[in-house]
């Protein structure tokens, strides 16, 4: 199995910025994905990646946030630009297929 580590995550201020980290084994040989949940509340896809790099976008994120990769360094990023209080949230990845989930990352959007 797959062992996902996230880190990056933090508190900011409305229109600030975060750059997430996820990294594990394998995660260079397969389509990757970032989640985010509140607990007690549905979890919610944000963004994927293919393996050839090619990403797509939640509507909620487009043009904020940007999913790369680095297949030699398995890892993925996600870099959160003109982030809002409604981004808060834990944030996950995760692989395609999903696998077992990770311990995720907290942001907080505040000021």
């Amino acid at each position: 199995q797959v062992q996902l580590v996230e880190s990056g995550g933090g508190l900011v201020q409305p229109g600030g910025s975060l750059r997430l980290s996820c990294s594990g084994s394998a995660v260079g040989n397969t389509l990757m994905g970032w989640y985010r949940q509140t607990p007690g509340k549905q979890r919610e896809w944000v963004a994927h990646i293919t393996r050839d790099g090619r990403p797509n976008y939640a509507a909620s994120v487009k043009d904020r946030f940007t999913i790369s990769r680095d297949n030699a360094k398995n890892t993925i990023y996600l870099q959160m630009n003109d982030l809002k209080p409604e981004d808060t949230d834990i944030y996950y990845c995760n692989t395609s297929p999903i696998g077992p989930w990770g311990q995720g990352t907290q942001v907080t959007v505040s000021s």
